[in-house]
């Protein structure tokens, strides 16, 4: 599962000409596709016979593109966050109960598990002083946080505003529960073929090059769908158009 999805918000430093010369380090979209999805689902497909890699080095080697991409990530930003730590971790026991040839039904509920952690945390960061709803929705990235405050407080819109926060942290905690059903009932349907045979790892291939159309998308339409109730309650406080809030790069 490549998540996708998220970084968490960055603290306000003074700017200095160094930092501001440096420009800021974009995450290929091409690259996080090739290396999480499909050149592992590939390797996996095509390259498990004997005559090839057989059914373990290709394991091996296809979950080494992801682990290889997410380690060379945190280098290259030097932050970790619980989404790439569970993301990593997630690789990591894929492979485990691949290698150790364990019951396919330990791929589905670990499919399902990770998503569902996920879901319950965004849930569980309500009540802490880093909400995941202000590191995926509403940060500085993508919205003009400190000009939508100020028309917060002059409209005395603060506390409605905490409400649509609640109820779009909901929104998000959902989609990683839908991704978490949608990955438990797809690795249930796919993942048939007991470990450490050609058509288990073809199964696996199948399933990583199907993550991302069947999971990931229902997932982002829900994530978007968080966004655009956030945008519209932003107006409706602050009378602030979406030109007026959303982060473009100028400021």
């Amino acid at each position: 599962m490549s998540d996708s999805l998220e970084q968490n918000r960055e603290r306000m430093e003074p700017s200095t000409p160094e930092s501001a010369a440096k420009p800021q380090r974009k995450e290929s979209f091409l690259a996080n596709l090739l290396l999480n999805i499909v050149i592992p689902a590939v390797i996996l497909s095509k390259l498990s016979g004997e005559q090839y890699l057989g059914t373990q080095w290709a394991v091996v080697v296809a979950l080494a593109f992801p682990l290889a991409y997410g380690i060379h990530d945190f280098i290259q930003t030097r932050k970790i966050n619980i989404f790439s730590a569970l993301g990593f971790i997630s690789v990591l026991l894929t492979g485990g109960i691949s290698l150790l040839q364990l019951d396919p039904q330990y791929i589905a509920i670990k499919e399902a598990a990770i998503p569902g952690l996920i879901g319950l945390v965004t849930l569980f960061s309500m009540k802490t002083r880093f909400p995941i709803v202000k590191t995926i929705l509403y940060n500085d990235k993508i919205m003009q946080v400190d000009k939508i405050t100020t028309a917060l407080k002059e409209r005395n819109a603060e506390a409605r505003f905490e409400k649509v926060l609640q109820n779009a942290t909901y929104l998000i905690a959902a989609s990683f529960f839908l991704s978490s059903v949608l990955n438990y009932v797809l690795a249930k349907l796919i993942m048939v073929s007991p470990p450490g045979t050609e058509a288990f790892n073809a199964e696996l291939g199948k399933m990583t090059a199907l993550s991302y159309p069947v999971i990931a998308l229902p997932a982002t339409l829900v994530l978007f769908a968080g966004l655009f109730y956030l945008f519209r309650n932003i107006r409706l406080l602050t009378d602030l158009s979406f030109e007026d809030v959303i982060n473009d790069g100028s400021n």
